[in-house]
């Protein structure tokens, strides 16, 4: 396991809450009224990369809702450069991933009720 730093760790906490923030804005009329939330996000050690997980509820078509956030991570970036431009210098390069952790827990679930 990859040990991280403070300073990671504060970096990674600030972006988490200010997408979680930007996608509950946006959810409504640009992500079809899905319920988006960043679950984690991992920066690597030169603070380059921020790799972002997001859960999505409803989870049909979240593959799809995926390729539309990561058509959009530029202006996304961007708009996160906005909101902690002073507090960072540098804005991370945004890498999307789908975390499907919840999805993996119902069929689990499923299967352990039937």
């Amino acid at each position: 396991m990859e040990e991280f730093s403070t300073r990671q760790n504060k970096i990674s906490r600030l972006i988490q809450k200010e997408l979680a923030d930007y996608f509950q804005k946006e959810s409504r009329t640009r992500f079809r009224g899905k319920m988006l939330s960043v679950t984690i996000v991992r920066i690597t050690r030169d603070l380059g990369i921020a790799r972002v997980y997001i859960s999505i509820f409803p989870s049909d078509d979240s593959d799809e809702i995926l390729q539309d956030i990561k058509g959009m991570s530029r202006q996304i970036r961007g708009n996160l450069g906005k909101r902690v431009g002073k507090q960072l210098r540098i804005i991370p390069e945004l890498e999307f991933y789908l975390d499907d952790s919840l999805d993996y827990i119902e069929k689990i679930d499923g299967l352990l009720n039937k």
